[in-house]
């Protein structure tokens, strides 16, 4: 072998020894692992005028799956979500059981049913249940609010809108405790009744509290961080 040759060998292999290093140190880098976000809003007695004003004021691209636990009987929320989803940009819907929730879809929970949520793969989906009433209701907020508790790697924002009593404020002190949670409520200024905010504020629990129209604004700002 001449010395061109011993030459080429020479170069070729250190090009094959770079490949090889660039490749290892590709392969070491540490994969950044991107939260996902989910909201729940939850609200009573004034809701359906409310969750008008916050949903319609969302874009059609919001990144997060919307969880709406309104207090109704049996047979009215499916005609609450038909006429919600008629006015907004994003999807509104009556949730079904063991459905998988997207993002830009807000889910509804049915008269007479709790809503939970759980993991299933990379997938969250949706129970419904006829337990016990819980704070005299079903669906309720805390129902669905201890579920979320138990999901890893979620950023949430909850808001919690006008109705009366407090649920809704068990559910958030055990989802402060496990989760990376922002809660906002509304304010007695545009609350129909200001039970259910009002508990959660005087309990500590709340972020912000905004008048109803400000509440859209204020959710896309914590779910865009």
């Amino acid at each position: 072998m001449n010395n061109h040759d011993n030459q080429l060998n020479s170069i070729e292999h250190k090009n094959r020894k770079k490949i090889i290093t660039k490749s290892s140190a590709s392969n070491d880098t540490p994969r950044i692992h991107k939260r996902r976000k989910l909201v729940c809003i939850g609200t009573s007695t004034g809701g359906p005028r409310a969750l008008q004003t916050v949903l319609t004021s969302l874009p059609e691209s919001f990144p997060a799956p919307i969880l709406v636990v309104q207090h109704m009987p049996a047979g009215f929320t499916n005609s609450l979500a038909k006429r919600l989803n008629n006015l907004s940009r994003i999807s509104v819907k009556e949730a079904e059981d063991l459905e998988s929730i997207e993002s830009s879809v807000a889910y509804i929970a049915p008269g007479n049913f709790h809503m939970t949520v759980s993991k299933s793969g990379k997938q969250l989906v949706v129970s419904l249940e006829q337990t016990p009433p819980l704070n005299g209701h079903r669906p309720a907020v805390d129902k669905t609010l201890e579920s979320l508790s138990q999901l890893r790697d979620y950023d949430i924002v909850v808001v919690i809108m006008t109705g009366m009593g407090q649920d809704g404020t068990k559910g958030l002190l055990e989802l402060k405790r496990t989760q990376n949670v922002k809660v906002i409520a509304e304010s007695k200024e545009s609350c129909v009744v200001y039970g259910m905010p009002r508990s959660a504020i005087e309990a500590n629990l709340v972020d912000e509290i905004k008048k109803i129209d400000e509440i859209g604004e204020t959710i896309l700002k914590y779910i865009n961080e």
